[in-house]
């Protein structure tokens, strides 16, 4: 209890005397050492680098998942090491109550039909939703979460250690220039030769003595001083260390970002694939439902994630069957330059993407031009007739929009 009780007073005057040291040099009446000015940048570089991995972590927290409620409840899983419950998307959740509306109101009508075609695409959506956040959470959140649950938590603490034996090392400076002073003043004093006729010559043996001791506390002073030097010296060179390792730390945040665009750039790709089938398949039953309407959309959709890779064609360009596969009995041998156009009912479409005829029967097309369209009595309506000038071809409905 003895040991406890000394080991608390000294704690007790170093805060104290941290304390005096730290005042004093807010109010600008004690000298602070100053660290050299690259330490200082990698200190300003190691703040801004958590500064912006905290607003990044945030953010994708919240694209990842909008529900703030969800993300508190995940937040107190993953405190309490618990496994976090497997959610429904808003996808999957769509899915099921457009099922449950086709089911009640009849999944053989043409709405109910189209509310499960509809609900099949958003269940894949949700489904590739998941993994999107589940990749995403691995290979981006967690890294960026553990440099500020790991990595900053031990620079902190050094730096917070830094500062301590800053300011000890500053308060012995400090004690030292007053030992100092106080001796060359005790030292003047006693270089005075007394005259033993006064009556107190004593004051002179007390000047020698003062002199002896404060020759004693400067030694002691400056005891102290090396010794706090040294300490110093060696936390500053441990804590340059872990402030040099950020480099380190923003080539692994930039290898966790392609990896998070890589799991983007997929999760977009796979969606847009859903959505262009699913558009098919409403396109041939709207031509079932209103014969002799044309098909497509009124507004355009998403253009190509690329043109130019081949790794991305299948997930960008729609896929049309071939005219002959398509055609009616009768219709391939169709001269399509002895047909006229329909006195009403032909439009304007604009091309979405560019398209290579395959045979001499279709028009090929390109991207953001004009043409003349109209359909044919008993042409399968996933085509039309464009016309652009002097030249006519079958094209197919999902490269076009149909403008009024």
């Amino acid at each position: 209890m003895d040991f406890n009780m000394k080991k608390l007073a000294s704690d007790a005057g170093i805060f104290f005397t941290r304390a005096v040291q730290f005042t004093e040099e807010k109010f600008g009446q004690a000298e602070k050492t100053e660290l050299d000015a690259h330490f200082e940048n990698l200190l300003a570089r190691a703040d801004s680098t958590k500064n912006w991995t905290e607003k990044i972590l945030r953010q994708t927290e919240v694209l990842l998942q909008p529900n703030p409620s969800a993300r508190v409840e995940e937040f107190l899983y993953e405190k309490l090491d618990r496994k976090v419950p497997s959610r429904v998307t808003n996808g999957e959740l769509l899915a099921q109550y457009m099922a449950e509306a086709a089911s009640e109101l009849g999944p053989t009508t043409p709405y109910g039909k189209t509310l499960l075609k509809v609900a099949e695409a958003e269940k894949q959506l949700g489904a590739t939703e998941r993994d999107f956040i589940h990749t995403a959470s691995i290979s981006f959140l967690t890294p960026l979460r553990n440099f500020l649950e790991g990595d900053w938590k031990t620079i902190s603490k050094e730096r917070r250690l830094l500062q301590n034996r800053r300011l000890d090392l500053d308060a012995c400076k400090a004690r030292l220039k007053k030992a100092k002073a106080a001796e060359a003043k005790a030292t003047c004093e006693g270089d005075t030769v007394p005259d033993f006729q006064e009556t107190r010559p004593r004051n002179y043996i007390l000047s020698a003595s003062a002199s002896a001791l404060w020759n004693d506390e400067v030694d002691k002073a400056e005891q102290e001083l090396r010794v706090a030097q040294t300490e110093f010296d060696r936390q500053a060179e441990v804590t340059r260390l872990l402030l040099e390792g950020i480099s380190s730390t923003h080539v692994n945040h930039l290898r966790c970002l392609h990896e998070f665009v890589k799991s983007q750039t997929t999760y977009y790709a796979q969606c847009y694939r859903h959505m262009l089938d699913l558009q098919k398949q409403l396109g041939s039953s709207q031509g079932t439902i209103f014969p002799g309407t044309f098909v497509g959309t009124t507004e355009p959709t998403s253009p190509p994630l690329s043109s130019t890779s081949p790794t991305t064609t299948a997930a960008t360009m729609p896929v049309v069957p071939s005219v002959a596969s398509l055609a009616p009995p009768g219709e391939a041998s169709l001269c399509l330059e002895e047909v006229a156009p329909p006195a009403s009912g032909t439009r304007k479409a604009r091309v979405l993407y560019d398209y290579e005829a395959a045979d001499s029967s279709e028009l090929a097309l390109l991207a953001d031009e004009l043409i003349t369209v109209y359909s044919l009595p008993g042409m399968d309506p996933d085509w039309l007739i464009g016309e652009r000038g002097n030249k006519k071809g079958k094209v197919p409905v999902t490269y076009l929009e149909l403008l009024s």
